[in-house]
């Protein structure tokens, strides 16, 4: 293993220790409900991150969805889940073993960190409103995040010396336009179904500052 895939292990299972949420194993132990929750995203993270595309041997595209997972389930967990998809990639064949630290970093820990940095954001400086929650904390957010997924992983592609720069660009890079809106519409048309029809199931969503909230309210 090279020094950066040693790299990419240390900070992915040091966050994994630090950030590990220690509400999760008692919900998930108790709850039936958030059981079938965890497990679901679990299996359409496998089946989405799966189904890839790419015209050369490591230059594969696929759709993030860890806006819509962080959104839900808050960034420590959405990290924490997002291991079980990541591992059976692995064992699969998609992803080596010796990369899967820095994989995970780029498609998972970063991105839910964005995404919650995003929401944070657009909670704190703009009008707390459903369309706000929707275009800007999912459909906008998730455009940013497979923007810089793409970004990042050329980079690291880059560095290790996998592929030429030039290869990178014509094979990969040259996708980014063609993500961005489908990507967007993904966590934006989930976010839209959940607010309508589970809205409990949305831990960063709440009904009295976004759709009832008093003028006294902060904004």
């Amino acid at each position: 293993m090279t020094e950066l895939q040693w790299l990419g292990w240390f900070f992915w299972l040091g966050i994994l220790i630090k950030f590990f949420p220690a509400e999760f194993i008692p919900k998930l132990k108790q709850e039936k409900t958030y059981q079938h929750i965890v497990f679901s995203s679990c299996i359409f993270l496998f089946i989405l991150w799966g189904l890839r595309a790419g015209i050369k041997e490591g230059l594969d595209v696929h759709f993030l969805a860890m806006t819509v997972l962080t959104l839900t389930h808050g960034w420590r967990i959405a990290v924490l889940i997002s291991t079980v998809p990541i591992a059976a990639l692995a064992l699969f064949g998609f992803v080596s073993t010796a990369d899967l630290g820095v994989y995970a970093l780029i498609n998972t820990v970063l991105p839910a960190l964005l995404s919650y940095s995003v929401f944070s954001l657009s909670f704190h400086y703009l009008p707390r409103n459903l369309f706000v929650f929707i275009f800007v904390a999912g459909f906008f957010n998730g455009a940013l995040n497979i923007a810089i997924q793409l970004l990042l992983t050329s980079g690291w592609l880059y560095f290790a010396g996998i592929h030429t720069w030039h290869s990178i660009v014509d094979n990969y890079l040259v996708f980014l336009p063609l993500l961005l809106f489908p990507e967007g519409l993904l966590n934006g048309m989930s976010i839209t179904l959940l607010t309508i029809f589970r809205p409990e199931w949305i831990r960063t969503f709440s009904d009295r500052q976004y759709l009832y909230q008093h003028p006294n309210d902060k904004k």
